[in-house]
Order: C-alpha cells, then sequence, then structure tokens
C-alpha cells in the first residue's frame, strides 16, 4: 500500500446539478440529482478549493453557495452550519494523514530513523497536494469560526508530535541514549515546530514557497 499523501482535487465539472430541483422552461437538457453522498462531497472540494485562493477572506455561506451554483438552503440540507463543514475537511486530514503516518510506522518498523523522515515528509507533501488543507491546519482559514475547530486542529499535530515520539524514542535506545524519553520529547517538539513552521511558510507565501523544500538536508540536520 502507498503512503502518497491524497488530495481533495473536484472532479472536471462534467455534469453539474443544482439541489433546487428548479427546472427552467424549454430545457433541452434533464438535470440529474446527485447520488447520496455525492453533494456532500463536492461542498467540501469547493469549499477547499476557495481556501487555496492566496489572501482569500472568511468564506461566506452565500460565496460557497454562488461557486457551486446552488442556494445556501441547499448547503443546510447536508451541513446544519459552516463549522460542520470545516469539520469535514478536518475529517479529511486527520483520516488521511494519522492512517498514512500508522502505515509508515508498521512498514517501517525496524528503522525508526527511516520512519521519523518518511512521517514528516508525508505531512509536508500532504500539504503540498492540499493547499487549501494547509491553510486549515495552521489556522488561518479558522480565524473567525468556531473555538473547537482550531482545538481539533491542536489534537490533531498533538497526536502526529506523538507519532514521532515513539519513533524517536526507539531511535534514541537504537542510539545509546542515556535519556532516549527525554531526548525523544525534545526532538518531537522540534520536528512538529518545523513542520508548521514549513506550514505556515507555504500559506503565508500564496502557495510559493513549498514545503518540502531541501527537505532532505533540512531532516539530516535535524534527525
Amino acid at each position: 500500500m502507498t503512503d502518497a499523501p491524497a488530495s481533495m482535487t473536484p472532479p472536471p465539472d462534467t455534469d453539474s446539478t443544482s439541489d433546487d430541483g428548479d427546472a427552467q422552461e424549454g430545457a433541452t437538457k434533464v438535470r440529474k440529482r446527485p447520488k447520496p453522498g455525492e453533494r456532500r462531497i463536492q461542498i467540501l472540494q469547493a469549499l477547499a478549493t476557495m481556501l487555496e485562493q492566496p489572501g482569500s477572506e472568511r468564506i461566506t455561506t452565500a460565496a460557497l453557495a454562488a461557486k457551486l451554483e446552488v442556494s445556501e438552503a441547499a448547503l443546510y440540507r447536508h451541513f446544519a452550519s459552516k463549522a460542520q463543514m470545516f469539520e469535514g475537511l478536518i475529517d479529511f486530514i486527520e483520516q488521511s494523514v494519522l492512517s498514512l503516518a500508522q502505515q509508515i510506522v508498521e512498514r517501517d518498523s525496524a528503522d525508526p530513523k527511516a520512519q521519523i523522515g518518511k512521517v514528516v515528509a508525508m505531512m509536508l507533501q500532504f500539504a503540498e497536494k492540499n493547499p487549501g488543507m494547509t491553510r486549515v491546519m495552521v489556522g488561518d482559514a479558522l480565524v473567525f469560526e468556531h473555538e473547537r475547530l482550531q482545538t481539533r486542529m491542536n489534537e490533531f499535530f498533538d497526536k502526529m508530535e506523538s507519532t514521532l515520539k515513539q519513533s524517536l524514542r526507539d531511535h534514541a535506545q537504537a542510539s545509546g541514549s542515556a535519556t532516549p524519553s527525554v531526548d525523544a520529547q525534545v526532538q518531537a517538539s522540534v520536528l512538529t515546530a518545523f513542520v508548521l513552521g514549513r506550514l505556515q511558510r507555504f500559506a503565508r507565501s500564496g502557495f510559493r514557497r513549498m514545503p518540502t523544500e531541501q527537505l532532505e538536508l533540512s531532516l539530516a540536520r535535524l534527525i
């Protein structure tokens, strides 16, 4: 199984539909309703795409509905609030990154140092493939949203730091460290800060500065 990060890229808009169901008189083409769950995914993809616009302000449900060519009421048939839409993006981030991190740890169990480098690289590659998600991960897109969303992202990075800490502890023990737990805790904190710093630079440069820039050389100094 590959550990390549997933991307939430919208599919080509080949058969756009409206949840409003208002067929216009004289229409020559019958619109098909999305399959169950399909519109929900389309909404999340549209939100992620809008977040990819450098310097974009707070996204409103009116703007999101306009992009999808549906009414705001149509959005609320799938999500009770905009906060729930952001939670859908956070679910995608958590499921994608945490599952890939677990795959890396299980596959490279005999080489803790390789685990560490691959987990860090995977997080940064995920951000490159999902620029809009990066703004959620660093909190830029959550500034005016419900505080529980930022709490969830903080918990996500705590989980990633814990994953790194375990691999770093194994690496420290294999290297003969007298204080493997302390060393691992400090280094995991440094690596997590490094990842966050790269993601923030990516988002605030308008997605011009790639998170994986000179990554191999950087990791050689950090691990």
